[in-house]
């Protein structure tokens, strides 16, 4: 099964994907396949589209109802994932970032993308890490421009760490203390849908401004270009 059928298997049915898990490796190994994906999330840069936020909330839905997951193991693997992920990022960006983006053979690293991870950690400084968690694609770009970029490993660490800690606790407890809830069990599938849509609004709204404003900088020279042309 390639990534792409997996995704879409998951957001269909993800319950049945993660009790596909519990019967495959069993409740003491389930947490290995869930640490493996948040892991790679932030800390391979080829792969921002995995969907970190809907699977901490469903895996905290299983730990809530007696699912075969426990809380206390849950949480130590949902902070360990995203913080060693973001580590593992920050250093291929600080050694081979610059070859990486030259290469163009990652596709998600679009120009718009690009110009607004620079534009966050510009604007935000370390800040941008803890912020640029909170969003679906940044929060893979980020350690991998921290490190590319420059910024200390020093001033990165503290932020990575905070942030990965806040989003991974936050998701995974809303799953725990809100999954159980007759409309959340009814339309679970529709929920988690939400929350992807909401986790990726931030950043399509990016893009789209970014386009916007690579669309106004071309009309703009091609206006001068022709009023040069005039004269």
């Amino acid at each position: 099964m390639n990534i792409i059928e997996w995704l879409i298997g998951f957001l269909k049915d993800p319950r049945t994907v993660i009790a596909g898990w519990i019967v495959t490796f069993g409740a003491v190994w389930v947490y290995a396949p869930l640490w493996l994906v948040l892991f790679v999330e932030t800390g391979v840069v080829v792969m921002p589209f995995l969907p970190g936020d809907s699977l901490l909330f469903a895996c905290g839905v299983f730990a809530a109802d007696g699912g075969g997951l426990e809380l206390l193991p849950l949480l130590i693997t949902v902070w360990t994932a995203p913080i060693i992920g973001d580590e593992s990022n920050y250093w291929i960006g600080h050694f081979f970032g610059k070859r990486i983006v030259e290469s163009g053979k990652v596709k998600a690293l679009t120009p718009e993308r690009i110009a607004k991870t620079e534009a966050m950690i510009d604007k935000w400084g370390p800040l941008a890490v803890f912020l640029g968690r909170f969003f679906p694609f940044i929060r893979t770009f980020m350690p991998f421009f921290s490190g590319l970029t420059g910024m200390r490993w020093s001033r990165f660490v503290p932020f990575s760490v905070l942030g990965g800690l806040v989003w991974s606790t936050l998701f995974t407890l809303l799953g725990y203390f809100f999954g159980g809830v007759p409309f959340v069990q009814e339309h679970f599938e529709l929920v988690l849908i939400f929350i992807v849509v909401i986790s990726a609004i931030p950043a399509f709204g990016g893009t789209i401004k970014a386009l916007i404003s690579a669309r106004k900088r071309h009309n703009k020279q091609t206006d001068d270009t022709e009023s040069e042309n005039i004269e």
